[in-house]
């Protein structure tokens, strides 16, 4: 790759153009470079952009790049928050992460939260009667809710778990994104942290030992960092907020699977005969890859590092292409295809699909919520494709300049009436 294209216009502030185009942005000047590096600059300040399963193993080598400082504060204050796991690395991060990979990547305790989520859908589609109208994406971001703040053991009442589906929902629609959405955001984040505080401190009060029920709540409230020491409340709460938040997050995929339904009906089909769940896991993994989510990751380079012939040079801000990643015609055959196929009878390679972040959970920055994600996801697919429902004329676009994007309508339909989601 000629050191021309991969240099092209690096002193031009790319800040403006991500807003305006979002999900498309960085593809666009990826097929520029034929898939090869990107320089630019982003609030100022010098940025690579890398695409391809080799970027991803060098991205998430904390020898190469570190997120310590990565996240710019407006971030933090809506989408992780100050203090969160994403901020740290090396050991604190490993120790931190544990907590996490211990809650998330059990196989009991994942099927028991896909259980909740089906048990609570059923309540909800016998609400869903008399013509109602309902909105996909609202409705899902409250059952959500609902079930994994019983998972976690966040007893709340059912006015706070309303309110917690309206506030982690508005801490992901506002993160990327000036103006309205982004103080909403901030006010979301502060309200719930709050509130999670007060429990955590209520809960050490309340107990001698730490608690032994095995909740996800007990497990943070009570979890001690590398250097040994409890977590601050404020930190506590923030990091219950980092497995309730992505959980409600899981109704964009949902909002996303029901378009996919009533664009291509015969995938309902399948998910309708699909006895052992085989597909409905891979038609997870396809909505996962075919639909926009996060754009793309960012890092500091951690010193003077060089990528295959670039050298980037210490605190440069270095992107990794998620969403180009997840649709590059060199890894996907026909990738603007939507294709379950593609993952029946197989689960995708750690640096193969991206949507939520690379690398190994268990060392690097990769989401060790992604289980649950696949896992809640084939649960709503299944759930979805046995619905009898009409779908109404509605605007389905799926905006690529608005980031986090979905259905415009938010996917709309009512139990009156037999032409559906399949």
């Amino acid at each position: 790759m000629s050191s021309l294209k991969t240099t092209l216009a690096p002193w031009t502030d790319s800040t403006l153009p991500l807003l305006v185009r979002g999900y498309a942005w960085l593809p666009d000047r990826m097929r520029v470079t034929h898939g090869g590096p990107v320089r630019t600059r982003l609030l100022g300040r010098p940025a690579i952009a890398l695409r391809g399963p080799a970027a991803v193993r060098f991205f998430y080598d904390e020898n190469h790049i570190s997120r310590t400082s990565a996240l710019p504060e407006p971030v933090l204050d809506t989408l992780f928050g100050q203090g969160a796991v994403h901020t740290l690395d090396g050991a604190a991060h490993r120790a931190r992460k544990a907590m996490f990979l211990a809650l998330l990547k059990d196989e009991a305790g994942v099927a028991a939260l896909a259980d909740h989520v089906a048990l609570q859908w059923s309540v909800a589609v016998g609400d869903w009667t008399g013509g109602r109208h309902v909105v996909l994406f609202d409705e899902a971001a409250l059952i959500l809710a609902r079930s994994v703040c019983e998972w976690t053991g966040v007893r709340l009442s059912e006015e706070a778990v309303r309110q917690m589906a309206e506030d982690c929902t508005a801490m992901v629609d506002g993160f990327a994104t000036p103006g309205a959405r982004h103080w909403r955001a901030r006010a979301a984040r502060a309200r719930q942290e709050d509130a999670l505080a007060v429990l955590v401190r209520d809960a050490r009060e309340g107990e001698e030992l730490a608690g032994d029920s095995g909740t996800a709540f007990e497990a943070v409230a009570w979890h001690r960092d590398a250097d040994g020491r409890l977590l601050d409340p404020h930190t506590a709460a923030v990091e219950l907020l980092n497995i309730i938040r992505p959980t409600v997050a899981i109704a964009w995929f949902a909002a996303f699977a029901a378009h996919a339904l009533h664009r291509w009906p015969a995938h309902g089909e399948l998910l309708r005969k699909d006895a052992d769940g085989q597909y409905a896991r891979a038609f997870a993994h396809e909505v996962r890859r075919f639909y926009p989510f996060a754009p793309f990751v960012g890092g500091l380079a951690a010193t003077d590092v060089t990528w295959q012939g670039e050298t980037i040079a210490k605190d440069t801000l270095v992107l990794l292409d998620l969403y180009g990643h997840d649709h590059d015609p060199e890894l996907w055959e026909a990738p603007y295809r939507f294709d379950p196929q593609r993952f029946v009878g197989r689960e995708p390679g750690a640096d193969e699909l991206i949507p939520q972040g690379g690398g190994d959970p268990a060392h690097g920055h990769r989401c060790p919520g992604e289980d649950i994600t696949v896992a809640v996801l084939a649960t709503l697919a299944a759930e979805l494709a046995a619905l009898d429902v009409h779908v109404p004329d509605q605007d389905l676009s799926i905006p690529l300049s608005r980031v986090p994007t979905r259905p415009r309508s938010g996917f709309v339909f009512t139990t009156a009436g037999c032409d559906v989601l399949r």
